[in-house]
């Protein structure tokens, strides 16, 4: 790479890491002053006190304070040296292959063992919602005359009609897209950061998720739309043409996903990938975007016009203080989300350019919760932050990487 593509390339990671720093410590505010943010877009006078500490500020500061001491100690060599030697150790740590495979086939077998049970749970005994989605499945593919918006998302509905009709269960579908979505977590971590054991740490961390485990087997809330963007973020490495189908099949299952067309053009970019596969990648999400806005002026959005209303503040302010309430038994999200950030910008210094990618899904992600929610009608389900988890715990695995940038790139 010649020197002024470095220089560039290094702008990129600072402009990227300054956006990424705003957006998480905006929604850290949120974390420890949960009524700040929200009281300040209300002009009637409140009693609430918009500085009142959240239950979690200690253990954040505490945590955040930890990590920062012990980053200096190291940087400074001021530790001792079986802590520097344990700590390179666990950097450094890799499995082989088989190694990996067993380990991955154990986790995943455990989760399994432990999750299957709830495929006897009936969901309109669990979500209120079910009475509309279901509603919608039993008169697939017409999904009847109301709730437009969600009749038109025809991977999503297709998949829990099969799952009903063929399988005679509504939820196994799901169950098998939630263990899809832990395997390209896998996946994607260790194409990112070249190491399996990488691949594991991220794998568990997904699996510790209180949220994921409580939508994992819901076809209410079914985790289609995420697994098959996960699966378009992989494609770009192993098989770039199929990588725009798997993003449409993600925007059929939740619209929401259009939003993530410019993370995906980033992503691909940033790739250590061939030339060629990038400017395919980003030509295809290109027509892709020019479709979207055609259909928005032909066809109405199909039905989500209806949705879409002036900005509110008040609503783009509660989504930003909704994940801290919604992720509040997440504590690993919650306390090292800042942490991740900083670290995934040193480890883009050392090379790994999509540590630049990872932190612009996870400020992507926590964007797009407020901004639903200050331009439609929707409402913010904690089901909407299994991408973040999912892009966290690929973060974690990126801080433990390789620190060779070497990849094909022509």
């Amino acid at each position: 790479m010649s020197e002024k593509m470095e220089e560039k390339s290094r702008i990129i990671t600072y402009v990227v890491f300054i956006f990424a720093l705003a957006v998480v410590i905006l929604n850290i505010v949120s974390l420890i002053f949960p009524a700040l943010l929200l009281t300040s877009f209300v002009s009637v006078e409140s009693r609430i006190n918009p500085f009142e500490l959240g239950a979690w500020t200690i253990p954040f500061l505490v945590a955040n304070l930890s990590v920062l001491v012990f980053g200096l100690l190291y940087y400074r060599k001021l530790l001792p040296d079986i802590i520097t030697r344990s700590f390179k150790f666990i950097l450094n740590f890799e499995v082989s292959r088989k190694t990996a495979i067993v380990a991955f086939l154990v986790i995943i077998g455990i989760y399994i063992g432990l999750s299957v049970w709830e495929l006897t749970l009936q969901e309109i005994d669990i979500w209120a919602d079910w009475e509309v989605v279901g509603s919608i499945i039993e008169s697939f593919p017409s999904g009847g005359k109301d709730h437009t918006a969600l009749r038109v998302i025809y991977v999503n509905n297709f998949l829990l009609y099969a799952s009903q009709e063929i399988l005679q269960n509504v939820k196994i579908i799901p169950f098998l897209a939630s263990i899809a979505l832990v395997f390209l977590v896998y996946l994607l971590t260790v194409k990112i950061s070249q190491k399996r054991f990488a691949g594991l740490v991220a794998t568990v961390i997904l699996l510790q998720s209180h949220t994921f485990l409580r939508y994992d087997t819901t076809a209410t809330y079914a985790n289609f739309w995420t697994v098959f963007y996960l699966a378009s973020l992989y494609l770009i490495y192993a098989k770039w043409p199929l990588s725009p189908l798997a993003f449409v099949a993600s925007v059929f299952s939740k619209a929401l996903s259009i939003a993530f067309i410019p993370m995906t053009i980033f992503f691909a970019l940033r790739s250590k990938t061939k030339t060629k596969a990038k400017m395919g990648v980003t030509i295809s999400y290109l027509i892709i975007i020019a479709a979207a806005i055609a259909v928005l002026l032909i066809a109405g959005g199909l039905g989500y016009g209806k949705t879409l209303r002036e900005f509110d503040g008040i609503g783009f302010a509660s989504g930003l203080t909704s994940w801290a309430f919604q992720l509040r038994i997440d504590g690993l999200v919650l306390l090292f989300l800042l942490p991740v950030t900083v670290g995934l910008f040193l480890k883009s210094q050392n090379g790994i350019k999509e540590a630049d990618s990872i932190l612009v899904l996870i400020a992507g992600v926590l964007l797009s919760v407020p901004l639903l929610a200050g331009f439609t009608q929707f409402n913010i389900q904690p089901y909407r932050w299994i991408a973040l988890i999912a892009f966290f715990a690929i973060g974690v695995g990126a801080l433990i990487s390789k620190t060779s940038a070497n990849g094909p790139q022509d």
